[in-house]
């Protein structure tokens, strides 16, 4: 049997990948390879701006992010594509290129911040301020839970597909006059079908030495959320 976060080499048509073997496992923040433009409906490139005709010296390429058609021109950068676990840099559209150098810049940077946690006062959503307790706060390794680690009490991971919305609570500017965030408001669902309910988790930066990296920790998670919300709302 495959262990958990197992993962194999696959070949697809846009190139090679690296997944887990078992789907229902596989990071939230990965996406399926789209479906290609035929070749024989693509006459033309599919770039409006372009629009060149197909021919024998001009060869049809697709973005392997979209899968929409193009001349060479058109698809002639390749850069890494994580969300679709290719192992190395692909061709994208000038369209799908700015996309994905924008999701590049969050798996290189605030993923990682999200790895190593950080320190925050946490309250439920029917809690008094008096039980306000302090927790460590971090995404797990497979990218599928937020986890809580407290030194005297326990509470339960909170599944990142589960997660409705995140909200800003509390926020204040940097040196550069950038609003960073000094709380968050997580609502999430727990339950399935008619016993579905809405909770909500409020994280407070804690602070001390530790309050710039919770404001970055806020920060990525706000990004993380945004991607996957994307995802599921293109």
């Amino acid at each position: 049997m495959a262990s958990t976060g197992e993962k194999k080499l696959v070949r697809s048509k846009s190139g090679l990948r690296m997944v887990t073997v078992d789907e229902k496992i596989q990071s939230p923040f990965t996406m399926a390879e789209p479906e290609w433009t035929p070749d024989v409906s693509c006459k033309v490139c599919q770039n409006v701006e372009c629009q060149a005709k197909f021919d024998l010296f001009n060869r049809k390429h697709h973005c392997r992010r979209c899968g929409k058609c193009f001349c060479n021109k058109c698809t002639s950068c390749q850069v890494t594509l994580p969300r679709m676990c290719f192992v190395d840099p692909v061709r994208h559209c000038d369209f799908c290129l700015n996309i994905t150098k924008k999701e590049n810049e969050f798996f290189d940077r605030h993923l990682k911040v999200l790895l190593n946690g950080s320190v925050f006062s946490i309250l439920d959503n029917n809690s008094n301020p008096e039980e306000e307790e302090v927790f460590t706060c971090r995404l797990s390794q497979d990218h599928r839970k937020l986890e809580f680690l407290g030194e005297q009490s326990k509470r339960e991971s909170i599944p990142v597909d589960k997660i409705e919305s995140v909200q800003i609570m509390a926020s204040e500017s940097d040196q550069q006059g950038n609003r960073l965030g000094t709380g968050i408001a997580i609502r999430y669902t727990v339950g399935t079908g008619p016993c579905m309910e809405v909770e909500m988790v409020k994280m407070t930066v804690e602070e001390g030495a530790g309050k710039k990296n919770g404001m970055a920790w806020i920060a990525a998670m706000q990004k993380a959320f945004k991607m996957i919300y994307e995802s599921k709302n293109p």
